[in-house]
């Protein structure tokens, strides 16, 4: 690896991304992973057919669409699947459609989906945006040195030529925020990412300069969101324009700017934004938005029988995740990945289309919306375009889903930096690493059946996970280091765990049940264990998994009567829903049977649990009503079988 955009990383971030390969998992996880993969990042076919909407060079002018963004947003996908598969031959797929889009460069240096005429409208810059960043992306993996100086050279070109054209209250120059007619220009802030990034890979001032120019216009016409995030006195909802993937991802630039400056103001809006969003937004299944892709109150609104139509984008829930991931990988924060394991569990897995199911009869890998009440999946796909030279159509959705199944597996286990700081050393596998392996330990966010390799204090340092989390609560987690030696071991406490135990054991008997003996250190939200490993020591966590009712009142005290009368159920991590494949009418109220006296958990037991090639994917409960049991499943696999009479819900009508 010639280049990197992370390399400031190390002076920020308290967790950081293992190498490409470092990582194998399975269950629900490695199965979304490895079916995307095969589905779609493998199809040299689909990868030429967006590569050609850039080499007809006018493809979006008829309408302004934004056909051109879906090149980068798979790379990005490719990118994250890549460093937990490690398949070479995704490697060199993607090697292969860098190499083509390349070809694409006009003479002006522009790679874009617009004529020179009809440039910097619509989703000119969006486009732009995505091109940047897929080779960015790819950069980070690149094995071939003459290849990344060619990226970077494009890279440096496309850029100069946008610096010559836009800026910010410049004479002869368009304000960013108004190089597009859509959303008061924030599709065309979000650029102000891959700025960034390009400073950072090549060091080049007025990249960074014109950042800054994009921050101080403030993201959209008339309102400035940075500012808004930073007072706190408003939610997203509320601004002027709520477009929700365009204004999360402006606000992933301001991380990168952050990462760049040190400048506590950037990190405490990126912060201000995530909990303002957390509180008005995100909702049981972990996504935003019930009018389709715009925050709007969601939570409050989210068991409201009026909202039916489309919602809960995907694009939204994977970009959720991701900035998600940069928060926690800055802060060591494990709220974020209770977000980001919420939203992976239900929104993102319930939108993987394992069925194949068509759409106007061609095939997705992704749904693009995802009901919440008594509503359908299937029901359009998003930012639906036809693709030219391909005879076939595509969506921003399917584009992104990727992104998604790759990074929470990415993020499964990662590098703790208790030292922030330090020197970068280039990595033949494209991650960041440091000249001194003793600041480092280990941070286990996601407990998912698999492995890891990190580089510890006692050299390279495998964990091996054992568990059918998150359908049961039981992990056990074997370390084994290349020499005995100490480190220390971070243990995320998921937010909903009450009760749980943890035992560390060396062999075979248990040394230490540390919450027991009220010996635990928690920091941030994670276990810290700090001890001399020694190959085949153990460490077994045990979280109790009881089916929570959350009904709408606890969410929303001032939900009106028509709403009031709904309630999710909750085990662990994972939304229990109904669905009409199974034969019942969703929309039946119930009265739940409770097992404590102030009616907080259901009486439920297991039916089964769904599994394939001997790992849990899914699972099945009876739940006790005044009415007879009736049977609910984990979110993600309802509703796989679409269709506009085969309703599912997260909501549940109640009698109460």
């Amino acid at each position: 690896m010639k280049y990197t955009a992370h390399a400031k990383r190390l002076k920020t971030d308290t967790f950081l991304l293992l190498d490409p390969g470092a990582q194998k998992y399975g269950g629900a996880v490695g199965k979304a992973l490895k079916w995307v993969e095969k589905e779609t990042l493998l199809d040299p076919k689909l990868w030429a057919v967006f590569v050609e909407q850039f080499r007809i060079g006018d493809v979006d002018d008829a309408d302004l669409g934004w056909r051109s963004e879906y090149w980068g947003k798979m790379m990005r996908g490719a990118w994250f699947t890549y460093r937990c598969t490690f398949d070479e031959e995704l490697y060199r797929t993607m090697e292969f459609t860098v190499k083509d889009i390349l070809t694409t460069i006009d003479r002006y240096g522009r790679v874009s989906g617009y004529s020179v005429v009809r440039e910097f409208h619509g989703w000119d810059m969006w486009g732009r945006k995505y091109v940047l960043l897929g080779l960015q992306y790819f950069l980070e993996i690149c094995r071939d040195d003459a290849l990344a100086d060619r990226i970077v050279e494009s890279m440096c070109r496309q850029a100069d030529y946008i610096i010559n054209k836009v800026g910010a209250g410049e004479v002869g120059k368009i304000d960013v925020t108004y190089t597009s007619e859509w959303w008061d220009g924030l599709n065309s802030s979000s650029i102000l990412e891959p700025f960034v990034r390009l400073y950072n890979i090549t060091g080049r001032r007025e990249y960074l300069d014109f950042a800054k120019k994009i921050i101080d216009c403030g993201g959209m016409r008339g309102f400035n969101i940075f500012e808004a995030a930073l007072k706190g006195e408003l939610c997203p909802y509320q601004y002027p324009v709520t477009k929700a993937y365009e204004m999360i991802s402006c606000f992933e630039g301001i991380i990168e700017y952050y990462r760049v400056t040190g400048e506590r103001k950037y990190l405490e809006m990126a912060v201000n934004f995530a909990r303002l969003v957390r509180e008005s937004d995100i909702t049981v299944i972990g996504s935003a938005g019930t009018t389709h892709e715009l925050f709007d109150n969601s939570r409050a609104r989210q068991f409201n029988p009026e909202f039916k139509g489309i919602m809960q984008e995907t694009c939204v829930t994977v970009t959720w995740m991701k900035f998600c991931l940069q928060l926690l990988s800055i802060t060591g924060d494990s709220k974020y990945a209770d977000l980001m394991e919420t939203s992976a569990y239900n929104a993102l897995l319930g939108a993987v289309n394992y069925n194949r199911n068509p759409y106007q009869g061609e095939i997705f890998a992704f749904d693009s919306y995802s009901p919440l009440l008594n509503s359908t999946r299937g029901l359009a796909v998003g930012g639906y375009k036809p693709l030219l030279g391909g005879a076939m159509h595509w969506g921003c959705c399917v584009a992104i889903g990727a992104c998604g199944t790759g990074l929470f597996p990415a993020a499964g286990v990662m590098k703790v930096n208790f030292e922030k700081g330090g020197v970068a050393v280039n990595s033949e596998n494209g991650g960041v690493a440091a000249a001194n392996s003793e600041k480092y330990g280990v941070a286990v966010n996601f407990y998912t059946r698999g492995e890891a390799a990190v580089e510890t204090p006692c050299g390279k340092t495998v964990l091996r996970i054992d568990t059918d989390y998150p359908f049961d609560g039981f992990v056990r987690i074997e370390i084994l280091p290349e020499k005995e030696g100490k480190f220390k071991l971070l243990l995320r406490v998921p937010g909903w765990a009450e009760k749980y135990k943890i035992a560390v054991i060396s062999n075979g008997t248990a040394v230490s049940t540390l919450c027991d003996e009220n010996r635990c250190t928690i920091e941030n939200g994670y276990l810290a264990i700090e001890r001399t490993w020694h190959t085949g020591d153990s460490v077994t966590l045990d979280f109790e998994m009881k089916t929570t009712i959350l009904r709408a009142a606890d969410v929303d005290p001032g939900a009106d009567e028509k709403s009031r009368c709904h309630a999710a159920l909750l085990r662990g991590p994972v939304v229990l829903g109904l669905d009409s494949a199974t034969g019942r009418d969703v929309t039946k109220p119930v009265k739940f049977i409770t097992e404590d006296g102030a009616g907080k958990y259901a009486r439920a037991r297991v039916k089964s649990v769904k599994r394939e090639a001997g790992q849990a994917v899914g699972i099945t409960l009876e739940i006790e009503t005044e009415d007879g049991p009736i049977e609910v499943s984990d979110y993600a696999s309802c509703g796989k079988t679409w269709g506009k009479n085969k309703p599912v819900t997260a909501w549940i009508t109640t009698k109460e």
